[in-house]
């Protein structure tokens, strides 16, 4: 060994030293389980903080009634998970991003100063007749009933009634002590698990029909009873109906989940109060809020009471087909008696289509058979009554009536801006009743958006799916973006269309007619500011977005997920935003406020000199900042320690290479068994995606070098003495996998080319990701150059972010569903073994083009993706 070549080692070896933390085999293996741990719970708490500033964005636009407790929830929630975030990144760099704890204290403490009540519409009575509440006192009455005291004011028909509040709910709860014993018993339960959950529903609801209701509380029910008793009759029965927080709005309908009572006499008042009240802790109701991420103790339970109507036929009114977004049709269901029989599905009721026009038309008509009817017994209750003969069969209301229904759901939907779900019933002298009103949740549409008669617009359909990640129509000239380059060149009204939802497009969101991905979600950074900049975006399409092509003239309808060839003016003329309801009100506006410190993104761009902690304005900022550091923080764990080879496993494989697994928990099965470990031992999901494509075609060995390209390498080796051959390294001859069920960390060194890949492959494509490096080479500079475009390039097309740094390759995905993520790494794999030593033969154009088709086609075989468009280009030579 040359006297140069012992002192590089010396250094080397004292480098290396200088860079172990712990050279005890267990204590680096605890060490990186602790760390692997903290990162994927930063991972779950970064979705659920995104998804929960998404509910605030929906909420913002101001079309369904909330109250000061949907704020509070969500502010709360996402406080609660950014401090995760920054907590478990503090964990994976102690003391690294210290700022961070300061810049979001100082944010919440804005946020606070938002939230502090100041105007904010606070219970002060019992009850509250129906006549006087309105759209603002969702906070205290439940939207249920504000919705209705809304149609009320229109100078529609909705029986008399009045509400108990939140404030009945609060000193019940509270005076009681019943609420510091449900908390008890929720804390402590288990709510995953179903048996414990059946338990602990019966307990709470036997523990609240067993609590006497204060004294106080029920004088005011039967007070409030007593009025009513003035406008509507003595001895008046009554239907009692649940209007607890967050019900009947938007995302959160809580349909079926909570208790109505009907035909309740005065005598049952209170017990059906408590029954009302008890049925929040039912089991699907329990579930539901769970599913949601709505806190227990933010749900107030207020209680509508309202004279009950003897129906003589009931039902309810959709304003638009619930099944097909484009259809704007009145769908009318109707029975024989009281609505239960609609909602609850215990009959097939008769149909009525209505179509828009001056005049309404009725375009279609069911009359089915009606087996059953429910009906008020004289005293208290219902009774289920079956029908025989002619009535059974015979239309349950007119069609003058279907008509009139019709004018009453088109009033409320232009007044409300949206589609309604309305209940009504009709009494014997055929005066309708509304009942119930709230938005109507529809469903993917599966017919042309022009509607039936429109085969024009369905033949200019290219492509249909994925999800509405920000509403609206928007019009342009396709234009790909794959890398920041693109940036540059992107024109104004352009259609931002992309692999990936990368965060860094947001920077042209000011200039884009709309947006369309292949892959991303909703919850994702770059949907949430297109919903800020009001940019309709359409993310998640899948495959068929490999049909548009730059300069394509398209139309994006996000709201009916349908992308267009050419302009569609009826779209874009027909599209109108709904009325904001709660625009100007305290509680939107409070919203607004809150929204200031949560939702914009500054921190776009991680290469930027500004993206560190102290630039953090808001809490979005934050998550955006942690999320990325977090993967650094994991990605450079392999460089500063090195692995001891007595803490991993050899692999037991025919592949004429070693390879070392270190396992971090459950990436083993049974954790295997002495110093080797056989694949099929193997559970880690990236990792054995990587192996199949490292083994899925047989290296050929090096390609043949000409004399310029051999001459290159030996000036390299002799020039270079990283590349000594005589010089140890841990990496020289063998290849470690750091593996757990969902991750993998490969690093590798295959002669004089380094490699390193880390991956998170699971169930939660949210929180999906693979990290690339590629580096090294034995040829000069610009041949190893030249290899690393070409790898670049090759991911870039098959949706990896990828940047070049003279001859290394650094590339990112994010966010793919685990079947398509498991495809990349098969790719990663396979470029792994075949890219080496192709830079020697960069400089021969006809050599390169050999091998580099091979390649491709290899490629192609692997993923099933011969037909893709950017394939086809690369195979023509002009990429």
């Amino acid at each position: 060994m040359s006297p140069l070549a012992k002192v590089l080692k010396k250094v080397l070896h004292w480098r290396r030293d200088k860079q172990d933390t712990s050279t005890d085999p267990e204590s680096l293996q605890g060490l990186f389980r602790a760390r692997y741990h903290s990162f994927r719970l930063l991972l779950t708490a970064n979705s659920r903080a995104l998804e929960m500033m998404s509910e605030m964005e929906r909420a913002a636009r101001g079309d369904r009634p909330f109250g000061m407790s949907f704020v509070r929830a969500q502010v709360t929630g996402v406080c609660v998970n950014v401090f995760r975030m920054i907590k478990h990144l503090d964990e994976l760099a102690p003391g690294k991003y210290k700022a961070l704890f300061h810049r979001f204290h100082d944010i919440q403490q804005r946020i606070n100063q938002e939230l502090a009540p100041q105007g904010i519409p606070v219970a002060h009575r019992l009850t509250y007749p129906l006549e006087v509440v309105t759209r603002e006192m969702a906070d205290i009455v439940g939207s249920k009933m504000a919705n209705l005291g809304e149609v009320r004011i229109l100078g529609l028909r909705v029986p008399p009634g009045f509400v108990i509040s939140t404030l009945a709910y609060k000193r019940f709860m509270e005076e009681t002590d019943l609420q510091s014993e449900i908390d008890r018993r929720l804390q402590s339960a288990e709510l995953d698990h179903m048996a414990t959950l059946y338990g602990l529903s019966a307990s709470i609801q036997q523990l609240i029909l067993r609590t006497p209701v204060p004294d106080e509380v029920a004088e005011a029910i039967i007070e409030a009873y007593g009025e009513l008793e003035e406008k509507a009759g003595r001895g008046i029965r009554v239907s009692m109906r649940s209007s607890a927080l967050a019900e009947d709005v938007e995302g959160t309908s809580f349909a079926g989940q909570y208790k109505s009572l009907l035909n309740v006499s005065k005598e049952s008042l209170i017990d059906a109060y408590k029954e009302i009240l008890a049925s929040k802790y039912g089991v699907a109701a329990i579930a539901y809020r769970q599913s949601r991420g709505l806190r227990d103790e933010d749900i107030a339970m207020c209680v509508g009471c309202m004279a009950m109507v003897p129906a003589v036929a009931s039902g309810v009114v959709y304003s638009r087909n619930p099944l097909h977004i484009s259809d704007d049709s009145i769908f009318i269901n109707s029975a024989w008696g009281l609505p239960k029989t609609v909602v609850d599905g215990t009959v097939d009721p008769d149909l009525f289509v209505v179509a828009r026009g001056d005049p309404l038309r009725l375009v279609h008509k069911e009359i089915r058979h009606k087996k059953v009817t429910f009906v008020c017994y004289p005293e208290e209750g219902v009774c289920r009554v079956d029908l025989t003969g002619e009535m059974a069969n015979e239309p349950s209301i007119s069609e003058e009536k279907a008509l009139e229904l019709a004018h009453i759901a088109i009033r409320l939907e232009e007044h409300y801006g949206a589609p309604q779900d309305i209940e009504w019933a009709m009494d014997m002298d055929g005066r309708i009743y509304i009942l119930q009103c709230r938005p109507l949740k529809q469903g993917e549409v599966s017919q042309t958006i022009g509607g039936p008669g429109d085969p024009e617009l369905e033949d200019r359909i290219l492509f249909a799916g994925g999800s509405t990640a920000s509403p609206g129509v928007g019009s342009g000239r396709v234009f790909w973006v794959r890398k920041d380059a693109d940036l540059l060149r992107f024109p104004e009204g352009g259609v931002l269309v992309a692999p990936q939802a990368v965060p860094k497009w947001a920077s042209v969101l000011g200039k884009a007619a709309a947006v369309v991905t292949e892959h991303g979600s909703i919850t994702g950074h770059l949907a949430n500011v297109a919903r800020e900049f009001g940019v309709p975006a359409l993310l998640g399409v899948g495959e068929g977005i490999r049909g548009l092509q730059d300069g394509m003239v398209v139309t994006v309808d996000a709201d009916g997920r349908r992308v267009y060839r050419g302009v569609v003016e009826g779209l874009l003329m027909r599209k109108q935003k709904p009325r904001s309801l709660m625009e100007g009100s305290p509680v939107h506006r409070t919203l607004l406020q809150v929204m200031t410190h949560i939702i914009p993104l500054n921190l776009v761009d991680p290469d930027s000199p500004l993206f560190r902690p102290e630039k953090c304005q808001t809490l979005h900022d934050i998550t955006r900042f942690c999320h990325e550091k977090s993967i650094e923080e994991m990605f450079s764990f392999g460089k500063k320690h090195n692995l001891p080879e007595r803490a991993s496993k050899q692999l037991l494989c025919e592949v004429p290479m070693q390879w070392w697994v270190l396992d971090l928990g459950d990436g083993v099965e049974g954790g295997g068994n002495g110093k080797f470990v056989r694949l099929e031992e193997i559970r880690s999901i990236p990792m054995l995606a990587l192996w199949e494509g490292i083994t899925a075609v047989p290296w050929e060995g090096p390609p043949p070098v000409d004399a310029k390209g051999f001459m290159s390498v030996m000036v390299q080796a002799t020039t270079n003495p990283a590349l000594d051959p005589a010089l140890h390294s841990p990496y020289a001859n063998k290849n470690y996998f750091m593996i757990s069920r969902d991750f993998c960390s490969l690093s590798s060194r295959f002669g004089f080319h380094f490699s390193v890949v880390e991956a998170l492959v699971g169930e939660r494509p949210q929180e999906n990701y693979i990290s690339f490096q590629f580096k090294g080479g034995a040829a000069d500079l610009p041949r190893r150059a030249g290899r690393a475009v070409f790898v670049a390039d090759i991911l870039r097309r098959y949706g990896f972010r990828a940047e070049v740094k003279e001859d290394a390759v650094f590339a990112r995905l994010d966010g793919g569903e685990e079947e398509f993520m498991r495809t990349r790494l098969k790719i990663l794999g396979y470029l792994i073994i075949h890219t080496r030593q192709l830079d020697m033969v960069m400089a021969n154009p006809a050599r390169f083009r050999i091998h580099r088709e091979k390649i491709l086609r290899d490629l192609e075989s692997l993923t099933m993706e011969a037909q893709k468009p950017e394939a086809a280009i690369l195979r023509d030579g002009r990429s």
